[in-house]
């Protein structure tokens, strides 16, 4: 049984949510780079100090509005799937479905982000938060003996969503227009997230593809 979290960490949680919502407003209003840590916090009603705690640059906060909680929700979406769907599967989907899903934020807040160098480097950062949620939910379905290989596989797959990303994110010719061919840094695909250079559910399946012997085999090793 999860226990509720206390007094202590619900006001964190609270400070890092004003925190990021804070960023992201300030810079879709004047720019990220018009944007200080000092204004961050200052509009958040912390201190810089405080920013600091949670935050290692404005980059981080911007980008952790739009990705908060996705390594949660996918850990979350793959320990409801039923026990006879392959691992495999259920990892790839769920992965998928929180990399497509633009939630609550409008193409413009994801254009900002994949149209900046400094944000996409902060954005392709936060896939290694994939890994620790990643390797409990594994590592429960492999059991106590799969704990080691659980670790292995999410680490494996972290890698493999950066690289779906990194050739999702890739320069294009320059040209920024809002519509045409897929690969323009303006063009929009799946729920209306910004498609740069092609389809993300597809770049995904295929990073993911080739660890897929490697989960099937640590299915298989349990049974």
């Amino acid at each position: 049984m999860t226990t509720p979290p206390g007094l202590r960490e619900r006001k964190k949680q609270a400070t890092r949510e004003a925190l990021r919502e804070a960023a992201l407003r300030l810079a879709l209003e004047r720019g990220p780079d018009q944007v200080r840590v000092e204004d961050i916090a200052e509009a958040a009603g912390v201190s810089p100090r405080t920013y600091n705690n949670y935050f290692a640059s404005r980059e981080q906060a911007i980008v952790a509005a739009v990705t908060a909680d996705r390594e949660a929700r996918i850990a979350a979406a793959i320990a409801a799937r039923p026990a006879g769907v392959r691992l495999a599967d259920a990892v790839t989907e769920a992965v998928i479905q929180q990399y497509t899903d633009p939630g609550e934020h409008d193409p413009e807040v994801l254009l900002l982000i994949t149209s900046r160098t400094t944000l996409r480097d902060a954005f392709l950062d936060t896939t290694a938060g994939i890994e620790p949620p990643l390797t409990a939910v594994i590592a429960e379905r492999l059991g106590d003996a799969g704990a080691h290989t659980a670790r292995v596989l999410a680490a494996s797959v972290a890698a493999a969503v950066r690289i779906a990303l990194e050739g999702w994110l890739r320069p294009d010719d320059g040209t920024t227009g809002t519509t045409g061919a897929a690969g323009t840094t303006g063009s929009f695909g799946v729920g209306g997230l910004v498609v740069p250079s092609g389809s993300l559910p597809d770049q995904l399946r295929a990073a993911l593809a080739p660890l897929a012997p490697a989960l099937d085999a640590a299915e298989k090793h349990i049974q």
